[in-house]
């Protein structure tokens, strides 16, 4: 995480007891928040692949459920006005302390006007957390043309087809469903377009 950051989450992992882990990459998620059980403390996890800024910004998301369930238990929903508030409220210090560069700080500002369940629903934050990943082999959908052929991580073939709203219908070549694919995803594009 950045630097100027780091002093913050240490006093809220001392504050909360909370255990917090670094964990692999998950596919599905980029961070979770487990609450007390049975003798268990509070469990934050984030995972170990993300980039500096799209670590902090789960790190403080998964904080923000845990400071909602210590103020509401389970009365409220994981995402709702509480939880908004409290991210919000959570996210104040890193912007004040301009910890982000300045695209991503706006994004963040930008978002913070009504945040959702994942940053990385956001379009305009995710993009600008992701030009901080370090570069990699792999294209973003949305960068691809109309028809081109992709593989993504479980080796499925698809082609990319029309924008639809937000996301790209695209032919998986396996089996011939349709799926739809955010714009972000991560795909490699294939050696033989045919």
């Amino acid at each position: 995480m950045p630097p100027g950051a780091a002093p913050i989450i240490a006093k809220w992992i001392d504050y909360f007891q909370c255990e917090f882990k670094i964990s692999k990459n998950r596919a599905t998620k980029l961070g979770d928040y487990r609450h007390p059980y049975k003798d268990l403390g509070h469990k934050i996890s984030v995972n170990n692949d993300l980039n500096a800024y799209a670590f902090l910004v789960t790190t403080v998301h998964e904080f923000a459920h845990l400071l909602t369930w210590n103020d509401h238990k389970n009365k409220v929903k994981p995402h709702g006005a509480e939880w908004k508030h409290n991210f919000k409220r959570m996210m104040a210090p890193f912007i004040e302390q301009n910890v982000f560069p300045q695209d991503v700080q706006q994004a963040i500002v930008s978002y913070l006007n009504n945040p959702s369940a994942a940053s990385c629903t956001d379009l305009k934050l995710s993009r600008a957390l992701k030009k901080h990943d370090l570069p990699k082999d792999a294209s973003r959908l949305e960068e691809l043309p109309l028809d081109a052929v992709f593989t993504i991580k479980d080796g499925r073939q698809f082609r990319k087809g029309e924008k639809l709203r937000k996301r790209y219908r695209c032919l998986c070549l396996t089996n011939g469903n349709v799926y739809l694919f955010n714009p972000l995803a991560e795909v490699t594009l294939a050696a033989t377009g045919t």
